[in-house]
């Protein structure tokens, strides 16, 4: 075929453009190629590790506004998720509950108030579900937390008790008792606590969940050595006739290994006995009252005390053995004090920085309660529905309970992430993902990168440990470590991500630590990288 010049400078140039945008596009895979490999084997680095050899794991990692896959493994098998499950059961509860959801937890009166101000009946305080009830509440209306949350202390060297006192929130009711014009109580205190059926926490800490927690339903105690062969100096918070403690702790030569035992002797006696070295920091451990009812009459009687009321009824009772008013005739009766409590992102905040299982085991139950239910099913059915209509492929999970450390709890780092970005378009977005612990900084992953990472507060994310005795080897067998959340990497990008290792053995100086540091190099590597 004959062209003209310029049909067939044309032409030339139009090939010519072509090849270059071929060249291009070649040039473009192969360099996204390589990268993909590049980051690939940079995480096959740390998970082909000696200690990885038998676990099994997956991961997942998306862009947030591309949906691009960055890095995928396993990412449609079931792991257990151990505490990654609070990620599932706060997003629930603060679509339930909303964000400002505050708790109130008010008292009534049973009975008239004479000229004298002597209340011929009952005060009863009817819980609320309130968490904290106003024992972590600071001057600025925030839940303190420290990172090593007191519920874990008897497992965890760095648990810290925070600043507020346990028994504010009392004090604040009983302040209003007075001022309402009650001097004197001939009646008795009553604990209403039927705002759903009493369940079981899942993981580790205290195990009763009640509709009425006052600094968690523990008393914690501080242990500080002495003089060697000296009983060691302890301190018990909070304080109460409900709690009687005897101590054979001893103070020993500095080379000495501690060790602290506390036996529960039940009607609330308290044996402790053991050895704190020379030297050593103060220790703190929990004992978790077996009635939180009967502690919180107690306390609550007490606080009333310390306002000046006068209670006929003695402090510290086995039993509540007079008779509740229907929750209906509950409702009707005279309102004498009620507490408020900070808004519930602050208790979200709470559960997730420190991954606070006792906590996050009642999400569920509120949720029901919510709805007018009573029962840990109920609260999980209704957290399935509001998973589904986020987006989650909830045909593919399972949970049992809102802490994680339920035998019944198994998720995907699909259904995960589908979760993370839900939550991403939601309003109340900011109030959960900076309610997360950030790598490097706060919560449960202070110490999971060095301070000159520069992945350093670039990730927010949940934890996860879960861990079982290996009796038979005298070793223990790591069940899950998890870490999902998101992450802001160093091209400005937003990633959603879930990372799970399962099954895996402790032993030979590897620790579960050994595996949330791995999980952090796995972030920052993808930081980097990305």
């Amino acid at each position: 075929m004959w062209l003209d010049g310029n049909r067939f400078r044309k032409m030339t140039r139009r090939i010519a453009a072509l090849v270059f945008l071929s060249l291009c596009w070649l040039s473009g895979g192969t360099a996204n190629l390589a990268a993909q490999e590049a980051l690939d084997q940079a995480i096959s680095v740390i998970t082909q590790q000696p200690h990885f050899k038998h676990a099994h794991w997956g991961a997942l990692f998306v862009d947030l506004q591309t949906d691009q896959v960055l890095f995928a493994h396993q990412a449609d098998k079931l792991f257990v998720p151990a505490s990654t499950t609070k990620l599932f059961s706060v997003a629930c509860a603060l679509d339930a509950l909303g964000s400002g959801h505050q708790f109130l937890t008010p008292v009534v009166r049973r009975g008239a108030v004479n000229e004298r101000g002597e209340l011929q009946g009952d005060l009863i305080l009817v819980a609320s579900g309130d968490l904290s009830f106003g024992g972590r509440t600071t001057a600025e209306g925030a839940i303190a937390f420290a990172n090593g949350d007191h519920t874990y202390a008897n497992g965890n060297p760095d648990a810290e008790l925070t600043e507020p006192d346990p028994l504010a929130g009392l004090n604040q009711l009983a302040a209003q008792v007075v001022a309402s014009g009650i001097k004197r109580l001939r009646g008795d205190v009553l604990i209403d606590d039927r705002l759903f059926d009493p369940a079981e926490s899942t993981g580790s800490g205290p195990s009763r969940v009640t509709p009425c927690m006052i600094n968690d339903n523990v008393v914690d105690l501080v242990i500080t050595p002495t003089a060697v062969g000296q009983l060691a100096q302890f301190t018990s918070r909070p304080q109460t006739a409900a709690i009687q403690i005897e101590s054979k702790l001893v103070t020993v030569e500095a080379d000495k290994p501690l060790a602290v035992t506390i036996r529960d002797l039940g009607h609330g006696r308290l044996f402790v006995a053991g050895q704190i070295p020379l030297g050593h920091k103060p220790v703190v451990r929990i004992s978790e009252v077996e009635d939180s009812r009967r502690f919180a009459r107690t306390l609550f009687i007490e606080a009333l005390q310390r306002a000046g009321v006068q209670v006929d009824a003695p402090t510290v009772d086995e039993s509540q053995t007079a008779v509740l008013p229907t929750a209906a005739e509950t409702r009707e009766l005279p309102q004498v004090a009620v507490l408020k409590s900070p808004p519930f992102s602050e208790s979200a905040k709470l559960i997730l920085k420190v991954s606070h299982n006792l906590q996050a085991s009642t999400l569920p139950l509120l949720v029901a309660s919510k709805h007018g239910e009573r029962t840990l099913a109920a609260g999980l059915k209704r957290q399935q529905a509001f998973l589904k209509q986020l987006g989650v492929d909830v045909d593919t999970i399972s949970f049992a309970g809102g802490a994680g450390g339920a035998r019944g709890d198994y998720v995907t780092p699909q259904a995960t992430v589908q979760l993370l970005k839900g939550m991403a378009k939601r309003p109340d977005f900011a109030t959960y993902r900076n309610g997360l612990p950030r790598l490097g900084v706060d919560g449960t992953l202070v110490k999971n990168l060095p301070p000159e990472s520069p992945a350093r507060d670039q990730v927010q994310a949940k934890t996860g440990t879960l861990y079982s005795d290996n009796t038979m080897n005298g070793t223990v067998l790591m069940t899950s470590k998890a870490l999902a959340g998101y992450m802001t990497t160093a091209k400005g990008h937003t990633l959603v991500f879930a990372i799970f290792v399962n099954n895996a053995h402790i032993q030979g100086g590897v620790t579960t630590k050994t595996f949330g540091d791995d999980l952090g190099k796995i972030c920052e590597t993808v930081y980097l990288r990305e």
